[in-house]
This record gives C-alpha cells, structure tokens and sequence, in this order.
C-alpha cells in the first residue's frame, strides 16, 4: 500500500492518539480540495474549499474516524445547460484498521471485494477515498436548475423558459408528399 503523503490537506496524522483504545481527537479543516469530488455532471471542483468536521477515537482494530464534509458543487442543468450550484454536506464514518489487524481480516475475508477495508499507513489516514464515498452520493443524478426547468426547443436549441409558447410547425416525413395537395393549383384558378 502506498504511503500518504503527509503534506496533503485529506490525510491526518494518528499518532497523538496512540493505541490507547478510548483517546480522541477532533479536527477542524478548511481544505482546497486537489481533485474533482463528484460526478461528470457535477462535482465539488478541484481547487474548491470545503469544510472538514472529523472526530478521530482511537479503538480496539484501529481509528474510527467520524466526521462531516461541506462545500458547494457547481455543474449543469441536464434540461437546460444553465449553470447549477448546490450545497453539499455529507456525514461519514470509517474503520482505518492498524496493518496487524487488516493483514488478519484480509487473511479470514480472502479476496472478498465485498468489504473495503481502510488501513492506517505510518499512522496516516488519507480521507480522499472516504470524503469521495460520502460526497458522490448526496449529489443528484441528474441536476436542474428548478424543478420546472421545461428546457431547450428539441429543434432549435431555444431556452423555453424565455418563452413557454415557442414551438415550430412540424410535419411528419412521411406525409410530407401530401403537403402539396393542400395548395391551391394555380391551373384550377384560372379556370
């Protein structure tokens, strides 16, 4: 497993706290995250700041760390392109075992993708993966601006909540050879 890199505003030092199962520490953290958190659509944008509430209790298998994360995810409404803002905030809480004890859970679990589990590295925790698992799913799947967002004209692109009765005169393909018969022939009105 790659060590942490202790400069990185995402990962905590554990080692105030010992193995001395009962010992806490709580941090508080304004972040400038160094990655996207979120999804194509929308994200808490790398080089934003979010706030960074954590509780950190030193237990029997390792560090639980408990704590909240908030910022603001920007993107774009999936009706109408405009641009869309919404407050985040997401709880979490982990295990990060100490190596001895994942090493023992690895060696009962197997190879079972079933139950990631976090390690303490060096006495590091690196919550980017954690903050990643609890931000993503608090976002909508798909944003809009308003809940009564109508959108863009399908034929034109037009912004409809400019103008709610803007639509165009469609005729089907297939009956378009049709359209001609509705004509007045100019040969009938000379006669």
């Amino acid at each position: 497993m790659d060590r942490p890199d202790p400069r990185s505003p995402l990962v905590l030092d554990t080692r105030k706290l010992g193995r001395r199962p009962g010992t806490m520490q709580q941090l508080q953290r304004s972040v400038v995250l160094p990655e996207d958190l979120g999804t194509e659509v929308i994200a808490i944008k790398a080089g934003s700041p979010v706030e960074i509430d954590v509780r950190l209790e030193s237990v029997v298998e390792g560090v639980l760390v408990t704590g909240s994360v908030s910022g603001s995810a920007t993107g774009a409404c999936v009706r109408c392109l405009d641009p869309v803002e919404l407050d985040v905030d997401a709880r979490f809480q982990e295990l990060f075992a100490y190596t001895d004890r994942a090493a023992h859970h690895h060696e009962v679990a197997g190879d079972s993708d079933e139950d990631e589990v976090y390690e303490l590295v060096d006495d590091f925790v690196d919550l980017e993966t954690v903050l990643r698992d609890a931000v993503v799913p608090t976002l909508p799947f798909q944003p809009v601006c308003r809940d009564d967002c109508p959108g863009l004209c399908a034929q034109c692109g037009f912004h409809l909540a400019e103008d709610p009765d803007h639509h165009h005169e469609v005729i089907d393909p297939r009956w378009s050879a049709l359209s001609g018969l509705l004509q007045d022939d100019p040969q009938e009105k000379r006669n």
